[in-house]
Parts: structure tokens; C-alpha cells; sequence
């Protein structure tokens, strides 16, 4: 199977980045989506960065097929994320369920692990079934998000002020 003409099956177009971004906020993903990008700005991104460069410098190769970017890969197809807390998990969890949906698309057998380094902790991650119907809602749903004329509405989340799109949304 061509892995590049292949992915613009439907859904398969988005980034792991935007499916976190629909668990974290609607807007930043709409803002993300239409080339909005504030994170490099970012101290906590640069941080995030280093810390996964920095706990896995002999396995951290970043892997792109077409829009995802995995951490690293090992034994076999066991692919990683590198995350820096648990304080987002969900959305940990569905972007690397995202990239298994992604995978299996083209018959690559994948297992998922999140790596939190900072915390010495690891959390498996399996797409099922019913997970798989699942990550078919929320494309459709990031679909719809991303083809409104304007952002969605602000939501006033705990996190919002480390986040790097903060002065666009409260300012």
C-alpha cells in the first residue's frame, strides 16, 4: 500500500497535535488548524522539547509519516510519546490512540506507550474497538470545528494561563 496517497483517506489528514488539541480547547485547535501557531514562543513547548531529547537521546529519533510525528519507535512497533506531566492525560492518551488508528489504516500492528519521564511512569495505550469507533467521532467532530468560519468560543480551563495562546484569547 502507497502510505502517501493512502492518507488522505478521510480523517487521516489531521496531526496527533490537533486530536490533543480537541481534548485541551476547541479554539486553540481552530487557531492551530488555520496556521495560528504561537507555540514557538513557548517556553514550556521549548521545555517539553529538551525534556524529550534529553531522556531519550540514544532512542529519540522523531518518525514523520505524512502528518504524525512519533517520539520514538523500539522494539518492533512499539511506538512512544514522551510527555512532561499527567496533567493532560486524556488528550496524551487520544493523540497516541490517533496515531495507532493511524498506523492500522495501513495493517502496521502498533503498541502505544506514553513516557512521563519526570514522574518515572509509563501508561500503555490500546486501540480497541470501541476506541477506534471513538477516534471516528472525534475526526469528524475536529472536522466540523475546523471548517467554522471563526474560532469557537473561549472556555476558561485551568491551564489556560501557561498556555502559549493566552494573550490571543483574554487579552
Amino acid at each position: 500500500m502507497n502510505l502517501t496517497s493512502h492518507g488522505v483517506e478521510r480523517g487521516l489528514h489531521y496531526t496527533g497535535t490537533q486530536v490533543n488539541y480537541y481534548f485541551i480547547c476547541k479554539k486553540k485547535l481552530w487557531l492551530f488548524s488555520h496556521n495560528l501557531e504561537m507555540e514557538h514562543s513557548s517556553d514550556l513547548v521549548l521545555l517539553g522539547k529538551l525534556l524529550h531529547e534529553g531522556s531519550y537521546a540514544r532512542k529519540f529519533r522523531e518518525i514523520m509519516i505524512e502528518n504524525i510525528k512519533i517520539d520514538f519507535v523500539e522494539k518492533g512497533c512499539e511506538i512512544h510519546e514522551v510527555k512532561k506531566s499527567r496533567r493532560i492525560e486524556k488528550a496524551h492518551v487520544y493523540q497516541l490512540l490517533y496515531y495507532l488508528y493511524y498506523l492500522k489504516k495501513f495493517e502496521i500492528p502498533a503498541r502505544g506507550i506514553i513516557n512521563y519521564p519526570l514522574l518515572r511512569k509509563t501508561v500503555e495505550v490500546e486501540l480497541t474497538e470501541e476506541k477506534e469507533r471513538e477516534m471516528e467521532e472525534i475526526l469528524s467532530e475536529i472536522g466540523q470545528i475546523l471548517s467554522q468560519g471563526n474560532p469557537p468560543s473561549v472556555e476558561k480551563k485551568s491551564y489556560c494561563k501557561k498556555c502559549s495562546y493566552y494573550e490571543l484569547c483574554w487579552s
